[in-house]
Parts: C-alpha cells; structure tokens; sequence
C-alpha cells in the first residue's frame, strides 16, 4: 500500500525577477514523518515553506499539501487552517502576556488542545502572569512552538524551531515534538541549521541546494546508501575521474584520495583497485558529511 503524501512537490520553479529561488524542487513527505529540511543560506528552504502555505504562488510546477493544491487561493486557506506554523522570526503580540496570548490563539483553531496548552506551559517552565515583549529570545521561541503545538493542526512546519534555545531547552522541544508526531501521527517539515537535532529526531531528510532538492529519503537509507571510499598511496595520490555510478565527490590529499559514493560503492572499489593503492577502505559517513559534500563546502 503506497503512503499517503502530506507534502508533495513536483518540478516547482520559483522566480522572483531574474533570481530563481526554485529551480525544479521535487519533494514528498509522509503522513506521520517528522522531515529535516536541511540547506544553505539562500538554498531555498524559505520559499519551499511559503510555497506550500500559499503565501506566494510557484512560478511552474506543482505544489500540493493534504492532496490540495498550495497554489490554489481556496485550497491555501484550507491548508493553512490545517498547518501550523513557526517562523523562523517567531513573531508573536509584544504587547500581551503569555497566558492572554494563549487564550488570544485558541478560539481560532477549533481543534485547539487546552491540555497540551497547560501541560507544556508547566514542562517548558512559561509563566502565564509574563509579557511577552520581556521574554528571552529563547523563551519567546518556546512560546511559539507551545501555541504551534496545541493547535490541534495535522502538519507542523517550523522554521529553525530550537534558535535561540540553550542545550537543556533543545533537548527538551525535540522531545516534545518526537512524543507528539507519534502520539498523534501529526506530520512535522522543519528547517534547521542543526545537524544534531535533525539527527536527533529526524526520520527523513531532505537536502536543498541551490533551488532542487539534492538529496532526500529515510535518514537510515541515506546514511546508509553513502560510502566514502579511502585509497591510501605510497606517494602522492593520483588525479582520478572515476566514471562509476554514483560518485558523489572526489578529493585528494597527499597520500589518500577519498571518494564519497551513493549507491554505486563496488564499481567504484573495482576502479580504485586499478589505480594499484597500497590499500582501500570502504567508511560510513556521517549526515554531516553527506550534507557538506553535497552542498560543496569544505570540511
């Protein structure tokens, strides 16, 4: 049986005058997975979010969130009453106190969970009598992800959900949202620029460079379709352009030429041995790795 696609994306271009925002984004998340979305500055991460909430519409392609079109003025506004979401700004009413804010919030979502309101006001350590404009950074970011998560809403979206959030306040909202997408199989799609805590709580991931989606999948099945393979010389390695499937990167450093591979790691070794190294090393890697080898940045 074929999982139901909460989000789908197919070949959506966005510009916005001679910049290309998107350039042919293709992306599918599954009811119930909590999805790391996982690029540059400037990759497209924020426009893939505005898309698929209807505040700006793909120049081509298709967008679609619960089976409803993103781009669609009517199916937006149902998408939206479905979706919460926390910007990456977590703009909230200065001028309010916590309590008043939540009272403020709930009339609007009829599914409105006043018992995980009450018991995450108690375990993030919020004080309902505090104005919101004297909260911390990180405090008004709990406040935020407190209200996105007692709306009762089948998809959470949150744009780098733990900024502003010491270790101890991490741990803590990663939690929260892992116990929450499996109680209540609510969908979560979050930008981050912390590997960990993608690791930490992710079960899929998706890898936005430059406008397309680079790499994508479960994030066991993408650790483990991703080799690095070690070639150590006598002396200094040679320059190679390996022609096997798969490669991904190819690196040289004195005596080792490293070669990180998705999907293709035996044509590659077949190769390396031709080059008669002193040895071969087939390595895991980690996602930090398969991420900044994919987005071409030195590590």
């Amino acid at each position: 049986m074929a999982e139901e696609l909460i989000i789908e994306t197919a070949d959506v271009r966005k510009s916005y005058g001679s910049v290309q925002a998107l350039v042919g984004l293709d992306l599918r998340v599954p009811r119930g997975a909590v999805c790391g979305l996982l690029g540059r500055n400037g990759a497209g991460k924020t426009t893939t979010i505005k898309v698929l909430l209807g505040m700006v519409r793909p120049t081509s392609g298709t967008a679609r969130v619960f089976g409803l079109s993103a781009g669609d003025e009517r199916a937006s506004v149902e998408i939206r009453g479905r979706t919460a979401f926390v910007s990456e700004d977590k703009d909230l009413y200065g001028g309010m106190t916590v309590g008043e804010l939540i009272r403020f919030t709930a009339p609007f979502y009829p599914k409105w969970r006043a018992d995980l309101a009450s018991g995450h006001l108690s375990q993030l350590e919020l004080r309902a009598d505090a104005r919101v404009n004297d909260l911390s950074r990180g405090t008004r970011t709990k406040l935020a992800l407190l209200i996105a998560l007692s709306t009762g809403a089948e998809l959470l979206i949150l744009d780098e959900p733990t900024s502003g959030l010491d270790p101890a306040a991490t741990e803590q909202v990663l939690k929260i949202l892992v116990k929450q997408a499996g109680r209540d199989g609510t969908t979560v799609l979050f930008s981050s620029h912390h590997l960990a805590d993608v690791e930490q709580v992710a079960d899929r991931i998706a890898i936005v460079d430059r406008g397309r989606v680079a790499v994508d999948g479960a994030l066991d099945e993408v650790r483990a379709r991703y080799k690095r393979i070690q070639l150590v010389f006598d002396g200094d390695a040679p320059d190679a352009a390996f022609k096997a499937r798969g490669v991904v990167a190819t690196r040289k450093q004195g005596r080792v030429l490293s070669v990180l591979a998705s999907d293709g790691e035996r044509g590659v070794v077949a190769e390396a041995r031709a080059l008669q190294p002193k040895a071969v090393d087939v390595l895991p890697v980690t996602l930090k790795e398969i991420f900044l080898e994919t987005v071409g940045v030195e590590n």
